[in-house]
């Protein structure tokens, strides 16, 4: 099959939503009741406002969070009622909330995670996927290595949601129209996939490290939405913008003040949105009429995204690079992820 057959052009569609939309503007009128999605990390930042969005119109939403007791305490704390996962709970008018263990950086935890999905229990029947977003994510953390001596970046934003996506695959195929969801960022333009040193086995460099991942998952969607979308699975890649969560963690004030994300009284810069306005982008793309029949591009702002303006002033915060959406380099990443996690739905 030719790859750009099908494909959606990365260009403006004109979606009415911009900027400064919020997921709760973004998903008004848009009834999801009966319909089941997953949001991995969703009780922190982006994550609790997709989670919040998605469950006010009516899904039944489960979070994958690395410590569910915690998740379930912030999610609460926040007006989010959060209980034990069960795929068969009643979807009311504000829809529902679970909370299930997953942790990313763990492939036997992610493996549990999709088999008790897929698997709920002789008396549950399995239940069909219909949004998957991929939100989780680490940025500019110290140098680590997970499983087999992965970056743990790579690992976490990446490798993790690669097998997740693959092992979920009989319930995503088995809705109508799934949508997969892939939380990538500007960080993607720091660097593309270093494919001979993917693991940053010659010299660590920690924002060269999360820009790969980040392209990484605008790649992975890229690829998803080529293989899946015969079956009517739908993929896109989001930027959900700027916005101060505890993502940057790992990141000391004084370097964010140099970044200038904030000034040294820790107030932040007015361009930096809020996380309602940050989550925006993923419930667009996961819920959105307008992409009936899209998919396999880089959104932001509530809208596909234009390629990068090489030379312009805004080259390092607007648009998407083409190595982030190229038809080769999502083919060749996506075959490397499946050697490396011995998982792939499509072998």
């Amino acid at each position: 099959m030719n790859q750009d057959h099908g494909r959606t052009p990365q260009r403006k569609i004109g979606s009415g939503f911009g900027k400064e939309s919020t997921a709760a503007e973004v998903v008004a009128g848009i009834d999801l009741g009966g319909k089941t999605a997953i949001v991995t990390g969703g009780y922190s930042g982006l994550g609790l406002e997709t989670v919040r969005a998605l469950a006010s119109a009516g899904a039944r939403v489960l979070v994958g969070a690395r410590r569910p007791d915690h998740a379930r305490q912030v999610l609460e704390a926040a007006g989010i009622a959060a209980s034990e996962w069960s795929p068969t709970a009643a979807s009311t008018a504000g829809g529902s909330v679970g909370v299930s263990a997953l942790d990313l950086a763990d492939l036997a935890s992610v493996k549990d995670f999709a088999d008790s999905f897929l698997s709920p229990g002789s008396e549950e029947p399995r239940t069909g996927l219909d949004i998957l977003v991929n939100n989780a994510a680490i940025m500019a953390s110290p140098e680590q290595r997970v499983g087999p001596g992965w970056e743990s970046q790579f690992a976490t934003n990446h490798l993790g949601h690669f097998a997740l996506t693959n092992l979920l695959w009989p319930a995503l195929s088995a809705g109508h129209g799934a949508r997969v969801v892939s939380l990538s960022s500007t960080g993607h333009k720091l660097s593309p996939i270093r494919f001979d040193d993917i693991n940053f086995d010659a010299g660590y460099d920690k924002w060269k490290a999360y820009g790969q991942a980040k392209t990484a998952n605008s790649l992975f969607a890229v690829q998803l939405d080529f293989l899946g979308r015969e079956s009517g699975v739908r993929a896109f890649a989001v930027h959900p913008g700027g916005i101060m969560t505890e993502l940057q963690r790992h990141l000391p004030r004084a370097e964010m003040v140099a970044a200038g994300w904030m000034d040294g009284n820790g107030n932040v810069d007015a361009r930096f949105k809020t996380p309602e306005q940050g989550a925006a982008t993923s419930v667009w793309a996961a819920t959105s009429p307008l992409l009936e029949g899209m998919g396999g591009v880089y959104c932001e702002d509530c809208d596909i995204a234009e390629p990068t303006r090489t030379g312009s002033p805004e080259a390092r915060i607007r648009g998407v690079d083409a190595h982030a959406v190229d038809p080769s380099d999502a083919a060749r990443l996506w075959a490397l992820s499946a050697k490396m996690t011995r998982v792939d739905a499509f072998g």
